[in-house]
């Protein structure tokens, strides 16, 4: 059988830092649609606040200059490197092993506003990748749905559906990072059925509050224990849910030009007019999270949901699961929410995971995003390829 060793790398809207993941690739039956794939190793490389900062000055539309972004796409290519040294060192594996790099890379800009001219731009440019490691490196998936029509994301529902049809249930994979979003999986789900969007807001809007209210010292909410102390203001929370993205229809896709800081700012200026204390903004804010995530299924999916399994950082946000559990069990009845642990999987590592995927897609030249997903014309197939040492050696896949 076909194996291939690539490494996924991501950086998501939270600016937590990047997630680098080995996978073994085997093709199953010689068809790259049926494949086994397996978690070799998997690094989390936190940033330096300095870091964050400078990334987040990137996205700031005052002070984001075009030097600061040009400097921070090569700077950043040297982070990614390293983060492909370091985990093929953890597996115990030279750099010579690894076929292929998928590089996700950094969303700057996410710009959906007006539909007549799409635009998204990631940094870290995969030319240092590829000349810092020596290993062919795809890079820029979002960008040819863009052209095709698309709004270039969410990408990760065309692996999932992959990878967690069911031949029992329907599921949601519901993926929490800075944005949430969701694949739905009908039992037994070809590439047709799958339907996906973002919700809106994930962990992004809670880490701006909790930043704000405890004056940088708290990135995130760690396990959701701030929010666990507060009581949610419905009033608040109906405001939130006013927001003109949550009322769009799908497929959609929102980023921190909606849900970042100002909106961040915005709702705490809110939530001191209803007088509510600190603890309250947290919990309700959170609950905005979890609230506008049932939402978009009672609005975008029509049949029956048996399992929500959740992934990403967001998963770890006990009182954020507990609150999609409560409203999922109001509006959906009975469904399982489950999260990647559960399954025997990495809810830290699956975007990581997904990019390794869609690379190794890519060089098969297999068409890899969901048109009826991100709203593309038709089937393309993502990303920029940057030569490595190994490029030509690998064109027969």
């Amino acid at each position: 059988m076909n194996s291939k060793l690539v490494i996924g790398l991501m950086s998501g809207t939270s600016l937590d830092g990047i997630d680098a993941a080995l996978v073994k690739i085997t093709e199953t039956t010689g068809v790259s649609t049926n494949m086994d794939v397996e978690l070799v190793e998997f690094i989390s490389i936190p940033y330096s606040q300095q870091m964050r900062q400078e990334i987040l000055n990137c996205c700031d539309e005052q002070v984001g200059t075009v030097d600061k972004v040009c400097r921070m796409n090569f700077k950043l290519g040297e982070w990614l490197a390293k983060s492909v040294f370091q985990v093929a060192a953890k597996a115990d594996m030279s750099i010579e092993e690894i076929d292929l790099i998928g590089s996700h890379g950094q969303t700057i800009y996410h710009d959906v506003r007006d539909k007549s001219l799409i635009s998204t731009l990631q940094i870290g440019t995969g030319a240092v990748l590829a000349e810092r490691t020596g290993i062919t490196t795809v890079s820029n998936f979002r960008l040819r749905d863009v052209a095709a029509g698309g709004e270039g994301a969410p990408l990760v529902p065309y692996v999932d559906q992959l990878i967690y049809t069911s031949s029992e249930h329907n599921r949601v994979l519901q993926n929490i990072g800075g944005i949430g979003n969701y694949t739905y999986l009908p039992c037994g789900a070809d590439v047709t059925s799958v339907k996906g969007s973002d919700t809106g807001p994930g962990n992004m809007l809670i880490d701006g509050v909790v930043s704000i209210l405890s004056d940088g010292y708290l990135h995130y909410d760690q396990n959701g224990k701030w929010a666990s102390k507060g009581q949610i203001n419905q009033k608040l929370l109906n405001k939130l849910m006013s927001h003109p993205f949550i009322q769009e229809s799908a497929p959609k896709t929102t980023g921190r030009e909606a849900f970042g800081l100002n909106y961040a700012r915005q709702l705490i200026r809110w939530g001191k007019e209803y007088n509510l204390s600190d603890d309250d903004i947290v919990a309700t804010t959170t609950a905005f999270t979890a609230c506008s995530i049932i939402k978009a299924y009672q609005r975008f999916i029509s049949d029956s949901i048996d399992q929500i399994i959740i992934g990403g950082g967001g998963s770890y946000n006990l009182t954020l699961v507990r609150m999609i559990k409560e409203y999922g069990r109001a509006t959906l009845g009975e469904v399982e929410v489950l999260t990647q642990e559960d399954l025997g999987f990495s809810s830290e590592a699956k975007e990581a995971i997904a990019f390794a995927i869609l690379a190794y897609q890519t060089m098969k030249g297999c068409p890899n995003n969901l048109p009826q997903v991100t709203g593309a014309a038709h089937p393309v197939i993502l990303g920029e390829i940057t030569p490595g040492q190994n490029l030509y050696q690998y064109l027969n896949w």
